[in-house]
């Protein structure tokens, strides 16, 4: 199975992210499942979202209530302008634009048994309790998945009945190694509810549990939920739930109180991290992969609360304003709302966390206020692939910039929001936009990047200028979030922890052990038939300087051999691509054979192929195997592309020139040395990725210099003749989203073939371009959960919560299901100095202005380093150059130390450079021992 069109309905081009985390045959029962949601406040609106998102047949959405302002504060598809119209009727519109495939319907009347029946999985976020009991009955009897999911506040309950014998056919998101089909069976609410089941139902959890059971009490007896802060009202619904049950002493009493006075409240981030997870039940219901929940969760986030001793809420400051954000202020109060509305915050990312966290932004009015903003940067574009899992994006916005589009959307979702979108990465490279004064004035960054080196600048970054970080990431549905706090936590990451496992070159090259080894290669086969020589010869054509400049010698041959090769029809290129196939899979398996026999030893009696080597064996062609020929047919449309011959891609025609050539026989190769590991690898110059198998000796300086004036001389008569044109090559860069160009097509047969040779089980289209595209599975409902996660992080942030055990850094994976949170670990020591140690936020900070108010000079800044902080300076390095030394002859010495801070350190000769505000520096001290290393020196200069 390869192609979109071979798998039904399935559309692979908008759900390839997707088809990686749940398959093909999960998918297709997702396109056959009808789902009901009913309630379209904020937890409500999330899981439709994540499931509409996902590709389920049909959903459709009931509300019998209107819209209130409290709603606006979770509800992302609601307007000021829709307040008293039905939720399930405003929101219809906005949730079809989703996706094209799923059909939205809007129902506002009682769910009647005749009406629930046309639906395999409902949904429940917004129902008392008789209701709950009354549907939850009905789906049981009728074998229709259940799924209850409800917020209060800062806590929130979930709850799935999939009946009875209820079939997963796969587990966990593992690739499986054998079928497996299990079989498990849930009670309905009303018998669950009494003797709740749950893995992780502690003290906490059942103590909810009784909480939320009161609540419905409450509401059913005083007609609304408890007042924000009424300490009466509290009260009463602790009784409620010491009624509910004998085991007093398993009952929270603070928590149940302190339930009772955020209940009334509607928060975008809890909605978005339990409609994710609600969202994944849901689609877990409809496909059977991965194991549904059992049956109870309960969890709670009473800590983002103003710590103990700061901020006293009251019912006055808890009180409703008729504001949009009603529902949050009803648990952090109208200051807490005035200051999120002041933040300053650095999105770095658009993609789909960055638009999940950028929605939450809105809904909670972070920068909504004077003096607030968002930036957001991103220089990516909209892909297909995107849109199933990134909500502020539509398929009209496909090809536009993500950072612009994104903020577009927000601005919609709420219109007093300051976000800026930006089209930059962010790097070394972009400093002159994001410096000194844009993260200065910053209150805080979140990351929502894929790469992990462009994680670490940021948060290197951030430790530089002191801001916090909220790190977020997901794979498939795994999903993780780390906070970051100033001189509280330890940072992200350090370049160690971050580099990513590659596998030895020598493997790559000559001991291939896994199907991941060969597709690997074939990507570097790829680059390195059609993509680098490609760029050479139209270098070596444009460039004069191009063989002035030291070029290998594996370069230059590269540029001859492509300008000799140069095809002129369609036989030509048969006949190079089958060429290639006999010196790939043929002689050079032969060669290697000859250096390593069957039965070599690497010492008496250790055989050599043995462990992960594996004993190649050579493949001879053949016509008529399909493998061989969609090698053939890839690298001959490529070679033709890529020397821009426009000829028609025949397989009748290719057969029939394979049938008619003759392959030249094989020669050993002499001189020939085969590194085995990766120590003899790096010996070899000119080794790297795209190099070739076997190595031979480098040419002597008299071969390069000849092989120089042979391509000097072929480019002056082509340039005399007028040619030069005809011979630029088209390189091509690898595109894994375009499923007609052949790119993975060729690295399938590439790889495939290479794992035959090599005994490996081969990989089908679909894995080859997970591999060779290094795709990251992905999936909405972990994005919003994780999102969500963040945003709780970010509300103690913006209290400044002082306390380490009040953070949480969060792991979750949602096919398990599993919720790991854990408070952060404490920053290390990083500096070292005598007896003294600082950890990675720790700077020595200098003013940069004397007592004349005048810049220091750097004799000045001496001095102060000496006098105040007892640093006997020796080296001043400023990055990687040395300001200062003392081993210099003095006269050099008196001239530095003479100058200002800025005429060290300023910018090209001739060229504008804006000075920085803060000059960091590096020491080196008189006494400094082996094992010290020194904290930066931060120098604030009087400038910019």
């Amino acid at each position: 199975m390869r192609r979109s069109e071979s798998l039904g309905e399935i559309d692979e081009g908008l759900y390839s992210r997707q088809l990686y985390v749940l398959g093909h045959e999960a998918m297709r029962r997702l396109a056959k499942t009808a789902v009901l949601v009913s309630g379209m406040k904020g937890l409500g609106v999330e899981i439709a979202k994540n499931i509409i998102l996902a590709g389920v047949k049909s959903i459709t959405v009931h509300d019998p209530g209107n819209v209130q302002w409290s709603d606006l504060s979770s509800q992302f598809f609601l307007s000021e302008s829709d307040v008293g119209r039905n939720r399930a009727v405003a929101s219809q519109q906005r949730l079809a634009e989703l996706n094209s495939y799923v059909p939205v319907t809007a129902y506002t009347r009682e769910l009647s048994e005749s009406f629930l029946a046309a639906f395999q999985v409902v949904v429940l976020s917004n129902s008392p309790l008789e209701e709950q009991l009354r549907i939850s009955d009905i789906c049981h009897a009728c074998s229709i998945r259940f799924v209850l999911a409800d917020t209060k506040g800062l806590a929130g309950q979930l709850f799935c009945d999939f009946g009875e014998n209820f079939v997963v056919d796969e587990l966990s998101e593992a690739e499986p190694v054998c079928a497996y089909v299990q079989q498990i069976s849930q009670e309905p609410l009303r018998a669950s509810l009494a003797k709740p089941k749950s893995k992780a139902m502690d003290d906490r959890g059942h103590s909810l549990h009784l909480a939320f059971q009161a609540l419905h009490t409450f509401a059913a007896e005083m007609g609304r939920l408890p007042r924000p802060r009424a300490q009466v009202d509290a009260e009463r619904l602790l009784e409620l739930a010491r009624g509910l049950t004998a085991h007093q002493e398993l009952l929270d009493e603070g928590l149940v109180r302190m339930f009772a006075h955020v209940s009334a409240g509607e928060l975008s981030p809890m909605a978005a991290f339990l409609g994710g997870l609600a969202a994944q039940e849901v689609l877990k219901a409809a496909s059977g992969k991965f194991l549904p929940l059992a049956q109870w969760f309960y969890f709670d986030a009473l800590e983002c609360l103003p710590e103990q001793g700061t901020t006293l809420l009251t019912e006055e400051s808890c009180a409703p304003r008729g504001s949009r954000y009603d529902g949050q202020i009803a648990v952090f109060g109208a200051d807490f709302q005035e200051r999120l509305g002041r933040q300053k915050y650095f999105v770095v990312g658009a993609g789909a966390i960055g638009c999940e966290l950028l929605k939450n932004f809105a809904m909670i009015g972070l920068a909504a206020g004077e003096g607030g903003s968002v930036t957001v940067t991103d220089m990516d574009t909209i892909e297909r692939s995107n849109l199933s899992r990134q909500l502020l994006f539509r398929p009209r916005d496909v090809g536009k910039l993500k950072s612009e589009t994104a903020a577009a959307a927000v601005r919609r979702m709420n219109p007093t929001t300051r976000v800026t979108a930006q089209p930059h990465h962010v790097g070394p490279d972009t400093e002159t936009f994001y410096g000194d004064d844009f993260f200065m004035a910053l209150d805080g960054v979140a990351n929502a990047l894929d790469s992990m080196q462009a994680r670490a600048y940021v948060d290197g970054r951030c430790i530089r200028y002191l801001k916090p970080l909220l790190d977020s990431g997901t794979e498939g549905t795994k999903g993780h979030v780390q906070v970051v706090v100033p001189h509280l936590t330890q940072p992200f990451g350090s370049p160690p922890d971050l580099t990513e496992s590659a596998v030895p070159l020598c493997t790559l090259r000559h001991f291939p052990s896994a199907i991941e080894h060969t597709l690997q290669w074939a990507r570097d086969e790829f680059d390195g038939l059609f993509k680098v020589p490609a760029e050479n010869v139209n270098k070596f054509l444009e460039d004069p300087a191009f063989l002035e400049v030291q070029r290998t010698m594996q370069d230059l041959e590269g540029v001859r051999s492509s300008l000799q090769e140069k095809p002129r029809s369609w036989q030509d290129c048969v006949s190079w691509a089958r060429q290639r196939w006999e010196s790939l899979y043929h002689h050079t398996i032969l060669n290697l054979l000859h250096a390593f026999p069957p039965g070599h030893e690497t010492s008496p009696g250790v055989p050599f192929w043995a462990g992960p080597k594996r004993c190649p064996q050579p493949l001879e062609f053949d016509c008529d195997n399909s493998t061989h020929m969609d090698y053939i047919m890839a690298a001959a449309s490529l070679f033709a592309q890529t020397h821009r011959l426009q000829v028609p891609r025949d397989r009748a025609a290719a057969r029939e020139t394979l049938r008619a050539m003759a392959v030249p026989p094989f020669q050993r190769e002499v001189g020939v040395r085969i590194p085995v590991t990766e120590e003899e690898m790096e010996e070899v110059p000119g080794c790297v990725a795209a190099a070739p198998l076997f190595f031979v000796s480098p040419a002597d300086e008299e071969q390069l210099a000849a092989l120089r004036q042979e391509l000097a001389e072929r480019r002056r008569a082509l340039l005399e003749g007028g040619c030069s044109s005809t011979h630029l090559m088209e390189p091509i860069h690898f595109e894994k989203d375009d499923d007609s160009n052949g790119h993975v097509d060729f690295i399938m047969a590439a790889s495939n073939l290479r794992a035959a040779n090599y005994g490996i089980a081969p990989a089908d289209w679909h894995k080859s371009k997970r591999v060779a595209g290094r795709i990251v599975p992905a999936i909405a409902t972990t994005t919003a959960a994780v999102a969500g996660l963040a945003c709780l992080e970010l509300y103690k942030l913006v209290w400044g919560h002082r306390d380490l055990g009040s953070y949480c850094n969060s792991f979750l994976q949602l096919a398990e299901p599993l919720l790991a949170r854990f408070r952060p670990l404490s920053p290390p020591a990083t500096y070292k100095y005598g007896q003294e140690t600082w950890s990675c936020w720790h700077r020595v900070e200098v003013p940069g202005i004397g007592a004349h108010r005048e810049e220091l000079s750097l004799q000045e800044l001496l001095d102060q380093l000496q006098g105040v902080h007892g640093l006997p300076v020796r080296t001043v390095l400023c990055g990687v150059t040395i300001l200062y030394a003392s081993f210099w002859a003095k006269q050099k010495r008196e001239a530095q130390l003479a100058r200002r801070l800025t005429q060290l350190v300023g910018g090209p000769s001739g060229a504008a450079w804006p000075p920085p505000r803060i000059l960091v520096l590096d020491l080196v001290c008189e006494d400094q021992q082996d094992d010290d290393v020194l904290p930066p020196v931060h120098v604030r200069l009087p400038c910019g």
